[in-house]
């Protein structure tokens, strides 16, 4: 009944950022039934974006990364013990220590996590580190601090970039292997991407583009690696920073509709079935949930962003103690920023989901720029590089599905747009590392499911 959802027992699995959120959430919504929050990792709830940025340069440590508390969700936490399946029938997750907790309902956030290298023998060399926890942030920090000869990054995303970026600021000489053409064209497509290349390679990078590694060597210690070009590198640490990988195992025998690109829901937030029946009781928010977007043709989205993972658990929490009429839909544009080689690059939409693109504001050339992306006349992601101040402008042009290519009217300049190009964003099968926004078609299938 409508009246028993401000009570009876939620359970949230993942106690990171969304499930933090999310249990704040539901005591500010008035739920006062009995919350229990489960989380593989033996840690209180902290930030992870400080991990690749401060920590590793060594202005902060991993202990002190912890998420501050916005109020206390009186909650039971079960941290350090992980979760290995759900009852739908029954309305239980079961634990790997042999418990299983009833619940109402459920709120499943339970995130991502590093993408390995796929060796295991080459993975557990000494000075191989993924970066992910704050135990890999702790360990690759005291490793960067003791001064390595060489450091060798695996994968020019994000966070490979912002790994290379505290390397060189530590003085460190640093390679980056990318099996794409360039950093970052995975996530801002070609033009941006070359920016990228330009500005490591000015910061002193090895940047190695086009090529894969194809073996890690050492005799219990990191040495170096092999490339698929023939060429070798000598480096005593190596980062595999190779994307995420989504923490939907546990869920395997579980009937939702959970597999690679995270787990399927509505626009509420309500896990869908593998066979593409909306549930009522089980939800889903953070890096884990794939959901649709009408302003990105309804198709099924895949984020890795901080903000996201905050305005969706809040969606959810409140779509869990409301009836239907007064549930709300997970809507907002997807904001992204990254810091690396003096640049702050920002990002609003989704620029994947484009074929053209036009410079709007500033040049490649200054290094200060806004470009904005469209997709069939209509603009859907813009990118700021050392110009945030233009970024709610274009997320205006977003929200209101403004043609492309856009009119004048953003505070600093007077417009004289570029002819559009193309956005030319590449198959992420040619990348080592995924976008943070996936566009990952339309419906849940049992396929998915099975994977």
């Amino acid at each position: 009944m409508p009246g028993d959802l401000k009570n009876g027992r939620i359970v949230i699995v993942g106690a990171s950022l969304a499930g933090l959120r999310a249990a704040e959430a539901l005591r500010d919504e008035g739920f006062t039934g009995s919350l229990t929050v489960v989380g593989d990792e033996p840690h209180a709830p902290y930030d992870r974006p400080p991990l690749s940025k401060q920590v590793l340069l060594g202005q902060a440590t991993a202990e002190t990364t912890e998420l501050p508390m916005r109020r206390d969700p009186d909650a039971e936490w079960r941290l350090g013990v992980r979760a290995t399946g759900v009852d739908l029938l029954e309305k239980r997750v079961l634990l790997a220590d042999g418990d299983s907790l009833p619940y109402d309902r459920l709120l499943i956030a339970t995130g991502t996590r590093a993408r390995p290298w796929p060796n295991p023998e080459e993975a557990a060399l000494d000075g191989v580190f993924t970066l992910r926890t704050s135990e890999d942030a702790a360990g690759l920090s005291e490793r960067l601090a003791a001064g390595p000869e060489r450091v060798l990054v695996i994968g020019a995303g994000f966070t490979g970039s912002e790994i290379a970026s505290a390397c060189r600021e530590l003085g460190l000489q640093v390679t980056v292997a990318e099996r794409g053409p360039a950093p970052l064209v995975g996530a801002l497509g070609v033009t941006l991407s070359k920016l990228a290349a330009v500005m490591q390679r000015n910061h002193g990078v090895d940047l190695r583009t086009g090529v894969t590694v194809t073996a890690l060597d050492g005799n219990g210690a990191f040495s170096g690696a092999e490339l698929s070009d023939g060429s070798r590198v000598e480096a005593d640490v190596c980062v595999v920073a190779l994307g995420a990988v989504r923490n939907v195992e546990w869920l395997a025998e579980s009937g939702l509709a959970a597999g690679p690109r995270g787990i399927a829901c509505d626009a509420g937030c309500r896990a869908f079935t593998m066979y593409g029946i909306v549930t009522d009781d089980v939800f889903v928010a953070g890096d884990v949930s794939r959901f649709p977007h009408p302003l990105f043709g309804y198709q099924m989205l895949s984020l890795e962003h901080w903000g996201n993972a905050v305005e969706q658990a809040e969606v959810a929490a409140h779509n869990m103690v409301n009836p239907g009429p007064l549930q709300r839909p997970h809507l907002s544009v997807p904001v992204f920023w990254s810091t690396q080689f003096g640049l702050n690059i920002k990002s609003v939409g989704v620029p994947t989901y484009s074929d053209h693109i036009v410079i709007a504001q500033g040049s490649l050339e200054a290094r200060r720029l806004a470009m904005v992306y469209g997709y069939r006349g209509r603009v859907t992601a813009a990118v700021t590089v050392d110009m945030a101040k233009s970024l709610d402008y274009y997320r205006h042009l977003i929200e209101t599905a403004a043609p492309f290519p856009p009119p004048p009217g953003a505070a600093d300049r007077a417009i004289a747009a570029d002819v559009p190009i193309p956005s030319e964003v590449p198959d992420p099968s040619v990348l080592s590392h995924g976008p943070t926004v996936a566009l990952t078609g339309h419906l849940p299938d049992r396929r998915l499911a099975v994977v």
